[in-house]
């Protein structure tokens, strides 16, 4: 009697410690740790319902011109390689749901006749040592699913800037293409009128030429222009998981305008320290090394600890019942080996998460200068050069129609705008990269390699020489 009552007391522990899953997968403390430093949440598409609302909310978005945000929003939504991330965490916690869970109880039957003697042993099995760490191994793999949690937040990060340099870089990328043919539409114009004069005698030889290479050199340089749009476009396509009509999506002509003013960081390396998930995901790895350590420690010396109830019957003989234990001697192996493993994996873990906060610390500084210099350069060409660029084409152009000047000098002083242009396209372009960059290494993960142009090479302009 005795055994029925240990056995209904450990199925009642059993089911009552039955770990389940939960509705939103982990989705939610995830969006949790991202909604404060992107001002969105993520999508998990697990079922069709959701795909049609997601496959809505696309299509409501393409129809007007993409924002940063927008682009960024579409990129949560349908980006593949992140809503196969997204499986991370019910893996994570299809092991949490696991670890709280027994093993199947072991039930064997045997039947054996001599003669006119019949035996008969039935065993039930069940493993104690699973119920006694039951509690431990189910702590370990929540936190092991609260750092899985982290780690796709931090993927969910990484694609949120992604997504926002790819549309920057192709906003860039069509302002530079469009202002590509505008100078080479100007070249043609130049080199047609040089031919005309030309022809009448007007034009010398060495002032033709000179005409013609430029309209050749801008129809090629026209050309580099319109590839590298068609290009960050598609990188930014890619990103946002599109296809089919949906490519057909519509940004912005011209970047957005740079800031009245830069931010005034202060006390980068502490908020990068408290913020970043890579930082807190290194801590808590060791912190869970550590707790595995203790449950290396608690069973190293025991494999398998398992109670067995017994029920025999043989023919013309009493009921025989008691029960049987089953325990690996530490004879060979004492789990000094499995121990010292785990002592040196956590000392790894921890000189691992030092060495991500100082990494931290130097990054955010790297990606802070890069971006005040990045501002100061951007606002250097609107306040600077640009205006004076302007005052000398202004300049001219009234020596042009006061006659003190030709047509070829007007169009040689636009030419010389080309670069002022293109460089303040490049300018203002960097400056929203870096500033991409810097919110990533305050929050986030490491950027990686932060240079002061983060996009295409710049435009570099063709002049003649006059």
């Amino acid at each position: 009697m005795i055994y029925k009552q240990i056995l209904v007391v450990s199925m009642a522990l059993l089911t009552a410690g039955c770990s389940t899953f939960s509705k939103d997968g982990g989705i939610d403390a995830v969006n949790a740790l991202t909604r404060s430093r992107i001002q969105q949440d993520s999508t998990w598409l697990r079922s069709e319902p959701e795909t049609q609302a997601a496959r809505a909310s696309t299509r409501e978005l393409l129809t007007q011109p993409l924002a940063a945000d927008d682009a960024v929003k579409l990129a949560l939504l349908n980006n593949r390689g992140l809503q196969a991330t997204y499986a991370d965490l019910g893996i994570a916690e299809a092991d949490v749901v696991q670890a709280g869970r027994l093993r199947n109880p072991g039930f064997s039957f045997t039947r054996l006749r001599r003669a006119d003697e019949l035996e008969i042993d039935r065993t039930f099995l069940l493993d104690v040592l699973g119920l006694i760490t039951m509690p431990l191994r189910t702590d370990l793999e929540k936190r092991r699913f609260a750092l899985t949690q982290g780690r796709v937040a931090a993927e969910v990060l990484q694609v949120a800037a992604d997504t926002r340099r790819a549309w920057y870089t192709a906003v860039a990328a069509q302002e530079s293409a469009t202002y590509a043919e505008q100078v080479k539409q100007a070249a043609e114009a130049s080199a047609e009128l040089a031919r005309r004069m030309a022809t009448a005698g007007n034009f010398s030889k060495l002032d033709h030429a000179r005409e013609q290479v430029f309209y050749a050199e801008a129809t090629a340089q026209l050309a580099r222009a319109q590839q590298n749009a068609r290009g960050q476009r598609e990188q930014l396509t890619r990103l946002m998981g599109l296809w089919g009509e949906d490519t057909k999506f519509r940004i912005p002509g011209r970047l957005p305008a740079l800031p009245k003013s830069a931010r005034d960081m202060r006390d980068l390396e502490t908020q990068a320290i408290n913020s970043r998930l890579d930082v807190q995901g290194a801590m808590q790895e060791a912190q869970n090394i550590a707790a595995t350590l203790g449950l290396t420690r608690a069973t190293g010396f025991i494999n398998v600890f398992e109670v067995g109830y017994q029920r025999n019957s043989a023919s013309n003989q009493p009921r025989q019942t008691g029960y049987e234990i089953e325990l690996r001697l530490p004879i060979f192996d004492w789990g000094g080996a499995k121990i010292a493993r785990a002592e040196y994996t956590y000392m790894q873990a921890v000189h691992r998460a030092a060495e991500i906060a100082v990494r931290a610390r130097s990054e955010v500084r790297e990606a802070y200068s890069a971006y005040r210099t990045a501002f100061d350069l951007a606002q250097h060409y609107r306040d600077e050069i640009v205006p004076l660029r302007k005052n000398i084409s202004e300049e001219v152009l009234l020596r042009y129609n006061a006659n003190l000047m030709s047509v070829f000098e007007l169009l040689a002083d636009a030419r010389q705008q080309i670069a002022a242009v293109s460089a303040t396209i490049d300018a203002q372009r960097d400056f929203w990269l870096a500033e991409t960059a810097l919110n990533l290494a305050l929050s986030g993960k490491s950027p990686g390699a932060m240079a002061l142009s983060a996009g295409a090479a710049p435009m570099k302009p063709t002049t003649a020489e006059h």
